[in-house]
């Protein structure tokens, strides 16, 4: 029997190679537990037969074009949509094998951190289903800690791929910005969105990025990695040099839990041979999240004027052709696209358009120079992913601003274009917590030999406590 809880990628295709079991075996193996625990948890939106492919499962969040195969991401206004082609990443998933499991939830065109803002319902933590497994990314995040993906793909804007994986207690990777090709994928903001791995180890995510990544002719804003992606062995980090940022650390809202097993981490980063130092990022952290929230509303204010019910999605019943366009739009949207278009069509208008998008953008760059100048000195820099566990459903719902506070920590990195790695580094009141590593641009493979040495002397167990036997 085919143990998918514990089974990483990594292992399951050791067994397809050594043929111990088929690819149809290990894909009934992951329908049988999706059959058996996401009625529980809702991690999914569409499930798929798998066709085509001998390798590895895999599940893509349903901001992902996949040809033949619905692709709302986590809107009614795009619950009929069928894309007719593959996104790049999908069509790379598709060229070595991995045969497709299903298209997972999120939250409304990517937009929260909880997953409560999709259209189809809620997400669920599996660590416990009471609490939400994060977001935008939470549906891809929970299947791989609940054991119905071996592995998935998630898209991160302020945090979508980092917070989710630190919430579910796995492995997420933010990528350097360019380094994977968007083309395909529902944009939300498109300076700042980005396609990565979530797994249950840092080697998957490194097998899976190794996958995903390079150059595309579909997308002009890609690059050619500059080296090789290397699947981490090394248990030591003599040599390598980590920054402790102040603000990111002793930030208001952390809880007091996810600071003690984060500095736990620290302390045996120490342990493993790196030299750890206290470092600064103020500029980065004070404004941060208000320039994020000026810059993606902006760009998704623009991206989502597509969707008028006059090309494809739903179309609303109207007489008059305006009529229609608002009602669509009105009928189509929840609540947070409504306030992000709202606030970012206000931050574009004319008479503001200086004011606030491109002032914004002038301190992006004050942000991004903050961070390089650390990196003249460390390899990387380490905080908490998240200032909390996972919190319960319908906590934040009535309160934006606390729910957005959520991605404080992950988006000053994010607005920087940087690449961030969470992975798990212990429990607070029996909940995981996440560690946030970042590096500089094209930096994957330090990250992934950091987290990797840290996984292996930490030695989380990934499989939630009430999931074991």
């Amino acid at each position: 029997m085919i143990d998918t809880l514990r089974l990483t990628a990594e292992e399951a295709n050791g067994l397809l190679e050594r043929r111990e079991v088929s690819s149809s075996e290990l894909f009934a193996a992951y329908r049988a537990a999706i059959d058996e625990r996401d009625g529980e948890l809702h991690c999914y939106l569409r499930l798929c037969d798998g066709e085509g492919g001998d390798g590895i499962p895999i599940a893509l969040k349903d901001v992902i074009s996949t040809q033949g195969v619905h692709t709302t991401a986590g809107s009614k206004i795009l619950e009929s949509y069928v894309p007719v082609f593959d996104a790049t990443v999908a069509a790379k998933c598709k060229a070595r094998g991995l045969r497709l499991l299903g298209k997972t939830n999120t939250d409304e065109f990517a937009m929260g951190s909880s997953s409560e803002n999709s259209a189809f319902g809620p997400s669920r933590n599996p660590w416990d289903p009471s609490r939400v497994p994060g977001g935008s990314g939470g549906g891809s995040a929970a299947a791989v800690s609940a054991g119905l993906a071996p592995w998935a793909l998630g898209s991160d804007t302020g945090g979508s791929i980092k917070q989710p994986a630190a919430l579910c207690g796995i492995v997420g990777l933010r990528p350097t910005y360019g380094t994977v090709s968007r083309y395909g994928i529902v944009a939300f903001a498109s300076s700042l969105d980005q396609v990565g791995p979530t797994t249950k180890t840092v080697r998957d995510c490194a097998l899976l990025y190794s996958i995903i990544a390079g150059r595309d002719e579909c997308d002009s804003t890609t690059v050619e990695l500059p080296e090789h992606v290397e699947l981490p062995n090394e248990d030591g980090l003599r040599g390598l040099r980590v920054g402790v940022p102040k603000e990111l650390n002793k930030a208001e809202g952390i809880e007091p839990g996810v600071a003690a097993a984060v500095e736990a981490a620290i302390a045996q980063l120490e342990e493993l041979g790196a030299e750890v130092g206290e470092c600064a990022l103020p500029l980065s952290v004070e404004f941060g999240m208000p320039c994020y929230y000026l810059i993606a509303p902006a760009e998704a204010s623009s991206n989502l004027a597509r969707y008028d019910g006059v090309r494809y999605g739903y179309r609303a019943d109207a007489e008059e052709r305006l009529e229609m366009y608002e009602r669509t739009r009105n009928e189509g949207f929840g609540d947070e696209p409504k306030r992000r278009i709202m606030v970012g069509t206000y931050a574009l208008s004319a008479g503001y358009y200086d004011a606030y998008y491109g002032q914004a953008q002038k301190v992006r760059t004050v942000i991004k120079r903050e961070h390089d100048a650390l990196f003249e000195t460390f390899d990387a820099l380490v905080s908490p992913t998240s200032p909390t566990v996972a919190f319960p459903l319908g906590a934040r719902t009535a309160d934006p601003i606390a729910m957005y506070l959520s991605d404080l920590l992950t988006i000053p990195s994010c607005m920087a274009g940087l690449p961030g790695l969470s992975i798990p580094c212990g429990l607070s009141e029996g909940l995981p917590v996440g560690l946030q590593l970042v590096g500089p641009q094209f930096a994957e493979n330090t990250l992934f030999r950091i987290g990797h040495a840290l996984e292996q002397a930490l030695g989380f167990d990934p499989v939630p406590e009430r999931l074991r036997a």
